[in-house]
């Protein structure tokens, strides 16, 4: 086996220029896929942070059909008392969870007494809301954020069309669940920039004033976002969470509760999707870069080779050696194309990290990529130029070891 890898070898480098156009193709090919999946992934992991630590979290409970009617905020559905003494009990027993921050959402009227326009507000408790979503205080663009009761954070573009500034008093009315309207002035103290996303209109007041404000004897709540503490593990929590809250039904036999990542949450999922979709065809691409460079080189090999073939045949050597020969002459392309095309793109990657490349994602300015590649990626891509490259080479591996020795020595 020794002596087939050093002829192998031999035969390679017999044909320097070829060998090394294979190569290269084969390297860039590496490069160009590794160094797509850490700027792309980069991206993507930049774009879930900016959505789930700003405002949605990483996941969210509700009362069953909430979330298809969440357009209308409907107060009808929010969660008893009971119901949220059940969930928080389970959440504390759940390995996993960071935090978790509940939350009353309702439409109502926003009044600076010149001019009136409608909002949408939640009302949360401010500690939890920050240990939820992290980043909710950087988008915090006057005020010092500290969220108090009587205050109101006013989304940006609502203040910037009201004229209105941290320290001015506003009114904001709202529908009771029974149908009357009341109303509560607050001071605003602080501008908030929209998130990104569907969130340009929600302002945030201290959960005790939503529930003045909605006249609730009660606390009831809207929705309970979720934190966990690690990301990775997250569909792992949400199975165990669905699990244990699915056993909860009511007088009819049907679900309480309904669980949703932020994947059902977020409409930026289909970007995320889009952007497994295109690294998903850029791997396909490398493949058949791989298999077209590699079965073009060892069908020329093998055209030019077919008396040296016949005597091989012909002093005995079997056809099993002669077809492993050209199979390890393609596995060698494959892996010095793959360890070479790893080895540059992390010095690629490197560059680019260097150079603090930066974008703009929505609202969010001067975002610096921070491209990285796991070592598990960088493995499995090897693998499969690898793989590639012994299946694009068996096709003229065959045809050479069924050769018939008396033909091909006499071809010219």
């Amino acid at each position: 086996m020794f002596n087939l890898f050093k002829i192998a070898g031999r035969n390679l480098l017999r044909y320097k220029r070829r060998t090394l156009l294979t190569l290269s193709l084969i390297v860039l090919g590496v490069v160009f896929v590794a160094v797509f999946i850490a700027v792309t992934g980069s991206f993507k992991a930049m774009m879930i942070g900016q959505i789930t630590d700003s405002f949605v979290g990483h996941m969210q409970i509700h009362r069953k059909g909430y979330l298809s009617s969440i357009d209308t905020l409907p107060l009808t559905m929010n969660l008893k008392p009971k119901a949220v003494g059940k969930i928080e009990h389970l959440l504390q027993e759940t390995a996993g969870i960071e935090a978790y921050s509940p939350r009353i959402k309702f439409g109502g009227m926003f009044s600076n007494f010149a001019e009136t326009s409608n909002i949408r507000l939640n009302g949360v408790f401010p500690e939890k809301e920050m240990s939820t979503v992290p980043l909710f205080l950087s988008r915090i663009k006057s005020g010092d954020g500290n969220l108090k009761k009587g205050e109101i954070l006013v989304p940006e573009l609502l203040a910037r069309g009201m004229k209105v500034k941290v320290g001015d008093a506003v009114v904001i009315i709202a529908t009771n669940k029974d149908g009357s309207v009341n109303g509560k002035q607050f001071t605003i103290g602080g501008i908030i920039e929209s998130a990104t996303g569907p969130g340009g209109r929600d302002g945030y007041i201290h959960i005790e004033d939503a529930m003045e404000v909605l006249r609730m004897d009660e606390m009831e709540i809207s929705e309970i976002a979720l934190r966990v503490k690690n990301f990775g593990g997250l569909h792992a929590i949400y199975d165990t969470l669905s699990g244990l809250l699915s056993q909860e039904k009511n007088k009819m036999g049907k679900p309480v509760f309904e669980v949703h990542t932020w994947e059902k949450l977020s409409p930026f999922y289909n970007i995320a999707r889009m952007i497994d979709v295109m690294t998903l065809s850029i791997k396909l691409m490398l493949i058949a870069i791989v298999l077209i460079s590699i079965m073009n080189v060892m069908i020329m090999a093998v055209y030019e080779r077919v008396r040296e073939i016949g005597t091989m045949a012909a002093i005995g050597t079997l056809p099993g050696k002669i077809l492993s020969l050209f199979v390890i002459e393609g596995f060698g392309l494959g892996l010095i194309g793959a360890i070479s095309g790893s080895l540059i793109s992390g010095a690629v990657i490197y560059i680019i990290n260097l150079s603090k490349i930066t974008f703009d994602f929505g609202r969010q300015k001067g975002m610096l990529v921070s491209a990285s590649i796991s070592p598990n990626d960088l493995v499995m891509i090897s693998i499969i130029v690898i793989i590639v490259s012994i299946l694009a080479s068996l096709q003229p591996a065959i045809k050479a070891s069924r050769m018939d020795p008396i033909k091909a020595l006499g071809h010219i």
